[in-house]
């Protein structure tokens, strides 16, 4: 009999955690950050809450609810499918298909596709459930597909990302990436650009190629793997690249923050910044979820930094989404986060449930949808600001306000090989719970 792919990771990364562990005993981690008690400044509206099964707080699983109009669509552990109506939370259809899931659902065209742990694609009819077409890729599934009319670009853990037909699952291309001995459990969902799919890798990378025929457009070295030991050699790109008109922007762990051209690749800027669960782009800056539980802003036009809200350090945080003029982020026990997205300051704080929630929110119009890594599922609504009733705030151990951001100190931006000359945007560079809470989970768990 075979080990298991999940037995064989672990045979492999808790001799480097023990060996981690023993090299750093001398060192002081941090625990947590405690939650200290305040006065809401805006109103949240628990809108509805249901329970969507196939619950894990072991795994760090791609699961997250995905959009489509009046729908909203999940994934579970257990493999059942949902679509559910977004803004009452009424199920409307449920599909059992008996694959264990591990990232998705990716929606479009028609289709709702997610992949599971064992290598197994399902597509379903978005309308009733039914079942398009099912196949074997051979590789784990950690992030959602993407979705468009005519191809489902799905990524894998062994480093290669598919193109298939979106009408019956057949292979279209194939691209694969190498992946170094040891990264971080996880991968980043592709991201469907017009013509183009593009995705983050393991090496660092970021690639970009047809999206009918896998072509290769171009690829960027967004954080080049410098250090002694494997561990500071961690690179991995593992969230989402954000696609913002002709922009891309993309962070990695242990690597950098940056802005490249979707038609080319070109870096016009980057900064080193450590982050594996994302980013989330607004109108004039970017806000990442550091690896350190901190949350940043920086100038979406030069990388600048703007603020860093350290009052979550790590509580390991979900990648961050925009809701109005606030930023919400969720975190290991739960609790959901709204920042001042000028300055962020934390201004609202409630609880989807008690487990971690390891994937990012999901906006839609003025509701908050945040789904918790044991399957409780739950719609927020933000109402009017509670600051001419608030009164003032106690002093607490923990402040909500955040510190100045330092001065920016850039990397020199890299230019992709064979990549010609471009003229840089046209805006230029300005000069810039009540109880302690238990350890959590490791951060950034390894996989080898």
């Amino acid at each position: 009999m075979t080990m298991s792919t999940s037995a064989l990771r672990l045979s492999v990364i808790l001799p480097l955690l023990v060996l981690a562990a023993a090299c750093d005993k001398e060192k002081e981690v941090d625990p947590p950050a405690q939650l200290v008690e305040f006065q809401p400044k805006v109103r949240v509206d628990r809108v509805w809450s249901v329970g969507v099964g196939g619950g894990e707080k072991t795994l760090r699983l791609g699961l997250r609810p995905a959009i489509d109009g009046e729908r909203l669509y999940v994934a579970s552990h257990d493999g059942d499918v949902m679509a559910l109506d977004a803004g009452k939370g009424r199920v409307l259809w449920r599909k059992s298909t008996k694959v264990a899931f591990g990232g998705g659902p990716g929606v479009g065209g028609g289709r709702v596709v997610a992949g599971s742990t064992d290598g197994t694609v399902v597509a379903l009819s978005a309308d009733d459930g039914s079942e398009l077409w099912r196949v074997e890729i051979g590789g784990e599934v950690l992030a959602a597909p993407a979705v468009s009319e005519d191809v489902v670009a799905v990524r894998s853990v062994d480093g290669r990302l598919r193109g298939l037909d979106a009408k019956d699952g057949r292979e279209l291309w194939l691209l694969e990436q190498t992946v170094p001995r040891l990264s971080l459990r996880g991968t980043a969902p592709p991201v469907i650009a017009g013509d183009l799919v593009i995705c983050g890798f393991d090496n660092g990378k970021v690639v970009a190629v047809g999206r009918t025929d896998g072509d290769v457009a171009w690829e960027a070295a967004v954080a080049p793997s410098r250090g002694r030991t494997e561990l500071e050699r961690l690179v991995d790109i593992d969230s989402q690249v954000r696609v913002v008109g002709t922009d891309v922007f993309v962070v990695g762990f242990q690597g950098r923050a940056a802005m490249l051209a979707l038609d080319s690749g070109q870096i016009w800027w980057a900064r080193d910044e450590s982050s594996d669960r994302g980013l989330a782009v607004g109108d004039d800056a970017l806000y990442v979820s550091a690896a350190n539980g901190d949350v940043k802003a920086l100038r979406k036009r030069d990388g600048a930094p703007l603020w860093d809200q350290p009052v979550l350090h790590r509580r390991a945080l979900s990648a961050p989404v925009v809701d109005g003029n606030t930023l919400v982020v969720a975190d290991y026990e739960g609790y959901v986060h709204w920042l001042d997205i000028a300055t962020g300051e934390v201004v609202a704080r409630e609880r989807a449930g008690d487990s971690r929630v390891t994937n990012a929110p999901v906006v839609a119009g003025d509701t908050v949808y945040v789904m918790t890594d044991n399957g409780t599922l739950a719609a927020y609504r933000r109402g009017e600001s509670l600051v001419a009733a608030a009164p003032a705030r106690e002093a607490a151990p923990t402040t909500d306000t955040p510190t100045p951001a330092p001065p920016a100190t850039e990397t020199p931006a890299e230019t992709p090989p064979e990549t010609p000359a471009q003229t840089p945007p046209e805006t230029p560079p300005e000069p810039e719970p009540e109880t302690p809470p238990e350890t959590p989970p490791a951060e950034t768990p390894l996989q080898g």
